[in-house]
């Protein structure tokens, strides 16, 4: 049982947007079930051990980006932590739809490298849950070389997140070096971000303080799923009432420290390559992702790949596999991905290259490639692909411009990549779509470049998304060999 003296206040552990001056917006927007009693713990002691970590030029922790605000009357106070956008659960859904995107968390963990018995368990809640495999998700391959890291993960129907840090010890029974990561699992990945301070300060107490686990005890008394009573409960599917809700579940948060976002670094690391990611995506390839630690700016990338592939058409891709991500796996995982139809994940082990039977697209650095011989044609750049990435990168520049100059900041980076390729992919399936309800349909060169695509370059592509949809038309393209 865990003391009342050892609560941590909710502020500790998570970001907690301020509340604001409005009160019929209160009324109107229900809050996250977590601000609820913030303001009574503010004053709470902090947990035992609770230690901020010293931040070193090397480090490659990744945060999330905040900002400091004022008391809500408008008069000067305190400063408190807030993330740039505020999450709110879907207005009009049932709880039972909402439950998503609430705080659960399954599990809290402690994972240690031992110098004899390798990366192992140390601590957990509960004590019976099964986290078999969970010490090699945690302390990702080639870690040794590296200070810190965070990690996305999956773990059967669960998602996780895990904060490594290796720091030098004189100690000849540890080889000189302490590495510990301390992590959580839940059943949505969309909320974990807010644990990430927590975490990463957590596994700093870990190693200098070993076996004391009381401020994880606490957050985990605080936070622990009540899982609901059917099944597994596990929401497996986006609620999809309305365009905003899909939208909404389709782009979920997860903030990193680069102030554009994660979006806007995946874009900027691929440049025009980002084309050919964005169609095995709408195809629902199996991509992997190879890098070298740190893992947990890859782990966005999976993420952003997934969003590549989003459409908001009702109907559309329900009998196509799930693009689902997988984040980072190891060895340990490969019999699970034997079976999947579709995924995007990351890896640090050099060997899943070889296991040519797990993937179809093998992205290494900004390399994209692929072993399929009916995708190759997929890798090459037509005139189409460009010309969609300049203006895409063209309305990148006049968001910036109007946020400089005019102050505007409704619209940010994330929320401008994330439409271009839903409506990019809206475009496509609406025009497929009204072909196949048609007396004609042909889907002619005309009809391609419309969709924003090249009737010889993209020939391929369409043949391919067609069979993978199931769409019914007609491909007819003009042969550029005759007049």
């Amino acid at each position: 049982m865990v003391k009342q003296s050892d609560r941590a206040p909710l502020l500790d552990w998570e970001e907690i947007p301020a509340p604001g001056s409005n009160q019929s917006a209160q009324q109107q927007l229900p809050l996250p079930p977590s601000s609820s009693g913030a303001a009574d713990e503010k004053k709470s002691s902090q947990p035992a051990g609770r230690h901020k970590p010293k931040r070193t030029a090397a480090t490659t922790v990744t945060r999330s980006p905040t900002r400091s605000v004022t008391a809500g009357d408008g008069s000067p106070g305190r400063p408190r932590t807030e993330p740039l956008r505020t999450h709110v659960p879907f207005p009009g859904l049932s709880a039972r739809d909402q439950w998503e995107e609430k705080d659960q968390i399954v599990s809290v963990f402690v994972v240690t490298f031992d110098t004899r018995s390798g990366n192992m368990v140390e601590w957990c809640l509960p004590h019976d849950i099964n986290l078999d495999g969970v010490e090699f998700k945690s302390i990702a391959s080639g870690s040794h070389r590296i200070s810190d890291d965070f990690i996305y993960f999956r773990k059967g129907c669960y998602f996780g997140l895990a904060c490594f840090a290796n720091i030098p010890v004189e100690s000849e029974l540890e080889r000189g070096a302490r590495m510990k990561s301390v992590g959580i699992l839940s059943p949505s990945y969309t909320l974990l971000y807010r644990y990430m301070h927590f975490l990463e300060n957590q596994v700093r107490h870990q190693l200098k303080c070993p076996g004391q686990y009381s401020p994880l005890e606490a957050f985990y008394e605080d936070k622990k799923a009540v899982l609901p009573p059917t099944g597994n409960g596990v929401v497996t599917a986006c609620p999809t009432w309305s365009v905003t809700s899909i939208n909404r579940c389709m782009h979920p948060e997860m903030k990193i420290t680069h102030p554009a976002g994660c979006m806007s670094q995946f874009i900027q690391f691929f440049g025009e390559q980002i084309m050919v990611l964005w169609k095995f995506a709408l195809l629902r390839k199996r991509v992997l992702i190879f890098s070298p630690p740190p893992i947990g700016v890859v782990c966005y990338r999976v993420y952003c790949c997934c969003c590549l592939a989003n459409v908001s058409l009702p109907g559309i891709g329900v009998s196509v596999p799930e693009l689902r991500p997988f984040f980072y796996v190891n060895i340990a995982d490969i019999t699970t991905l034997e079976t999947e139809l579709s995924y995007v994940a990351c890896t640090t082990e050099k060997i899943f290259e070889e296991k040519k039977e797990l993937y179809d697209v093998y992205v290494d650095n900004q390399n994209v490639k692929t072993h399929r011989g009916h995708l190759q044609p997929l890798l090459r750049l037509n005139a189409a692909d460009k010309e969609k990435y300049r203006k895409l990168s063209e309305q990148r520049q006049m968001l910036l411009y109007s946020q400089e100059v005019d102050g505007d900041c409704t619209t940010n980076e994330e929320d401008l990549f994330i439409l271009f390729f839903m409506e990019l992919n809206n475009r496509i399936f609406q025009t497929l779509s009204d072909l196949a309800g048609s007396t004609d349909p042909t889907l002619t060169a005309e009809h391609v470049r419309a969709m924003g695509l090249d009737p010889q370059g993209d020939r391929s592509f369409l043949m391919d998304l067609l069979e993978v949809y199931g769409i019914d038309v007609m491909l007819v393209v003009d042969n550029p060999c005759c007049p």
